[in-house]
Parts: structure tokens; C-alpha cells; sequence
């Protein structure tokens, strides 16, 4: 049997500022299925997420339809126990003042921090609590979140997308401004998600940080989808090389991939 699609679009347009940054995408993203989008920089792969989280809307025309786990009409809350979305985008939309745990607690509602109505039950703590553990965040959740290192904040806005346990997580340059240890750190927490069964959306331009357990990877390049398949077949030498453009040798070490000047 065929995993549910969770995502599914086709012949999609979208624009942004009177730029087209998506075209003619057709893509089913499946459940069960972790998927790497891997893509240069001005590929659209920031655009295909917030297509994803409803922040971006594709052109109607008669060719097209977008659906999200089945339905064409976005249920903006109901979407959110379902999906959890971490951009750079709202790490800039976290106050910097506010606690980290709060920072997750803030999950529960949809909101950036809690307001004055919004006070966490018993249950909704214990389970903020649990991620924050389960992420090894202890040491740093009464710190103010303008504090935390970029690994730290990065972490911390996954246990805050997790705390409606989704389905699926999406993740828009996970790695993005992080040293060694920080990267580490995320790719074990990323591993750690993909064996406990959740869907891992991973949207990078990095191979470096492609983990194990990604079952499949598409190549964005203009705005559309340029190569789809199993990590094996795609993460070579020829077709890396094509996507950006440039000579490039792929070495392999426990479970992953670096690549270097051909």
C-alpha cells in the first residue's frame, strides 16, 4: 500500500514580490518517507516551505490544486497538530527576552510567547518539560532566548514544534551559521526523530548534513523539481555535480556524505 501523500501539489506557480520563485511543481511528499530538498542557493527551496506552512499561496488556475494531508481548505490549527514548520523566519520572530521554556510552551498556542490568557496546564508543563529533556536542553531553559547560542535557539524551536507531537517536521537550512559540535548536536536530535517514527523534512544546500536515515532526496534547481530518488542514486558524483553547477567528488564515512572539489 502507497504511504499517504501529506503534500501534494500539481503544475504549482507561486510568486513572490513579482518574482516567479516556483514553477510548473508537481511533488507528493509522503508519510513515513523522510526526504532531503536539497538545492543552491536561489533554488526555491525556502519558497517550497512556506508554501508548505500556507505563508505562501500558489496561483489559482484551472491546471493546479495544493492539497495538505488530503484537504484543499487550510485548517490553519488543525494543520498545526500535524506539522510542524522551523524556519529562520521565526527564530527572528522570538522575542528575545523570553524564557527558553516558555519559548516551547509557547508552541501549545500558536503564539511567539505567552500571553497573559495563556497559561499551560500541569500536563501541557510536564510535557514541555519532556522535550526540553529529551533535547538535552535542561541547563539553558530559564536563559532568555536572546542568550542561546544558534545551535541552542535551533534545538529549542524543535521541542517548541514538537509539542503537539506532528506527523511531520520540516526544517528550512536546519544548519544554517552552526559550528561542528552545534551541527552534531541537531543531526543526532534529527536521527533520533526519524527512529521514533516521525516524517523529517529536511531543506538544505548542504550534503554534509544529510542523515542516515533519509529515504529520499529531490534536487530544486529554478524554481522547480530537477531530480527525485533514493539517496543512493542521487547523492553522485555526475548528478551533485549538474545541481550546482560546479566539478565535485563525493567521500562517504559512517552513514554520511561530504563532498569535495572535483
Amino acid at each position: 500500500m502507497t504511504p499517504e501523500a501529506w503534500f501534494d501539489i500539481d503544475d504549482g506557480e507561486a510568486w513572490l514580490g513579482g518574482t516567479p520563485v516556483l514553477q510548473s511543481l508537481s511533488l507528493q511528499l509522503r508519510l513515513g518517507e523522510s526526504t532531503t530538498v536539497l538545492g543552491p542557493n536561489g533554488a526555491g527551496k525556502s519558497s517550497l516551505v512556506k508554501l508548505i506552512d500556507r505563508s505562501l499561496h500558489p496561483i489559482v488556475k484551472p491546471t493546479a490544486h495544493l492539497k495538505l494531508f488530503g484537504s484543499s481548505t487550510a485548517n490553519l490549527w488543525g494543520l498545526r497538530r500535524r506539522l510542524g514548520v522551523v524556519t529562520s523566519e521565526l527564530e527572528q520572530r522570538i522575542p528575545a527576552g523570553c524564557p527558553a521554556r516558555e519559548v516551547v510552551q509557547s508552541g501549545l498556542f500558536g503564539s511567539m510567547s505567552l500571553g497573559r490568557d495563556q497559561v499551560p496546564s500541569t500536563a501541557q508543563r510536564d510535557l514541555s518539560d519532556s522535550l526540553i529533556k529529551q533535547l538535552d536542553l535542561q541547563s539553558i531553559a530559564e536563559q532568555r532566548f536572546g542568550m542561546l547560542s544558534d545551535g541552542q535557539k535551533r534545538r529549542l524551536l524543535i521541542a517548541r514544534a514538537l509539542v503537539h507531537d506532528p506527523e511531520v517536521l520540516v526544517l528550512d537550512e536546519p544548519s544554517r551559521a552552526l559550528d561542528l559540535k552545534a551541527c552534531h548536536q541537531l543531526l543526532s536530535t534529527l536521527r533520533q526523530l526519524c527512529r521514533q517514527g516521525t516524517t523529517v523534512v529536511q531543506v538544505t544546500h548542504r550534503i554534509d548534513t544529510i542523515i542516515p536515515e533519509m529515504q529520499r532526496v529531490l534536487f530544486l534547481s529554478g524554481g522547480q523539481i530537477v531530480g527525485d530518488g533514493a539517496p543512493d542514486e542521487m547523492l553522485q558524483d555526475t548528478p551533485l555535480s549538474t545541481l550546482f553547477d560546479t566539478p565535485l567528488r563525493v567521500v562517504h564515512a559512517n552513514g554520511f556524505r561530504q563532498v569535495l572539489p572535483a
